[in-house]
């Protein structure tokens, strides 16, 4: 089973508390993580796109890197690992896209893939303009088809032709292609529609794990079901936030601390209740937005003997290729895994 990590392109890393470490997204920290999880026989780090965070007192994500120009920066840093950057497709054209990711594939000796956030949080684009208008909701699958294509024969081909419903291309043209004549893409929507583009044109389908493992077993069939249909080999991607300490006991209370200081302006933004009054809401109110407090990334804690019996749970899941891990203080999170939690997976 493939492991890698969701690497802290923005600041706090997924969580949105005041008792978890607090950092600044920089490269000198994803530089530490990336060298720590080389050594440590990760097989992949991936960044994520975000363009506008939450606010809160800290300043949940308001604070982010760009993800091809970190992962161009990483690629000349390291040997072996693989990396994804994300794009989000209204942001930047096709074609640009691809030459990019020729370039990060020379870079890293190939190494690179990216992955596709068709987007939908209409705010991070309107911002800068470049929100196609609210038809795109319903149709973002549609065009990241095309947008898919358009890079595919650049890739393969050198030159794309393609006249679509949202992009014509006139006789485009790129060289030199990546060395594989392709880049490995990862998909991350999970409705139907989601998992049939993935199916159609992805690698790897990115999933949020769950502490029910039944969950990601339908997640995990659906895609297979759906990767059955075209005939190609797609794998699932599970995230999972891993919470770990030499004994069950100490994890639980490391992560009950984190909880306790649940950063609930920052979670009402996230859950579309900007306008709640957190001073006024009722302790079963205050309960269900702590449980957000992770962004409801699938936790697993515990000692490290119970994390890396859970994650070979993970591993015989039909579908399942690899499991991208979250840490709570990242460089000495992905060394501490290295070392006492692999060793004791029968999975890897």
């Amino acid at each position: 089973m493939d492991l890698g990590i969701f690497i802290p392109i923005g600041n706090n890393g997924w969580m949105m508390s005041k008792n978890s470490p607090q950092y600044m997204p920089s490269f000198a920290l994803n530089h530490e993580t990336a060298v720590n999880a080389e050594e440590a026989g990760f097989e992949f780090l991936l960044s994520m796109v975000k363009l506008r965070g939450f606010g809160g007192d800290t300043e949940f994500w308001d604070h982010n890197l760009e993800s091809f120009t970190l992962m161009a920066g990483l690629a000349a840093a390291t040997n072996k690992i693989n990396l994804f950057a994300s794009v989000a497709l209204p942001t930047m054209e096709p074609a640009m896209v691809a030459r990019m990711a020729s370039t990060i594939d020379d870079i890293s000796d190939g190494r690179f893939g990216i992955n596709i956030v068709s987007g939908w949080n209409q705010i991070e684009y309107s911002q800068m303009g470049v929100w196609p208008g609210d038809w795109y909701l319903e149709k973002r699958y549609d065009y990241a088809t095309e947008y898919v294509k358009i890079m595919q024969e650049l890739w393969a081909d050198g030159v794309s032709d393609l006249k679509g419903e949202y992009f014509e291309m006139d006789d485009c043209r790129l060289s030199p292609p990546p060395r594989d004549g392709k880049v490995p893409l990862v998909c991350a929507g999970q409705s139907d529609r989601g998992m049939e583009f993935c199916a159609e044109y992805g690698d790897f389908q990115f999933i949020i794990g769950t502490e029910d493992l039944d969950v990601v077993r339908n997640d995990a069939s659906r895609l297979v079901a759906a990767a059955e249909k075209t005939g190609r080999d797609v794998g699932v991607y599970v995230l999972f936030q891993i919470t770990m300490a030499d004994t069950d006991e100490a994890a639980e209370a490391k992560w009950q601390h984190y909880k306790d200081g649940a950063d609930l302006e920052a979670i009402k933004f996230l859950i579309g209740a900007a306008e709640m009054d957190t001073a006024g809401a009722t302790a079963e109110k205050i309960a269900d937005m702590q449980q957000a407090f992770n962004l409801n990334i699938g936790a697993i804690v515990g000692s490290h003997a119970t994390i890396a019996a859970r994650l070979d749970e993970v591993a015989e899941i039909p579908g399942v290729k690899g499991v991208m891990c979250v840490f709570d203080d990242y460089p000495v999170a992905t060394k501490e895994f290295g070392e006492k939690i692999m060793p004791l997976m029968a999975s890897r």
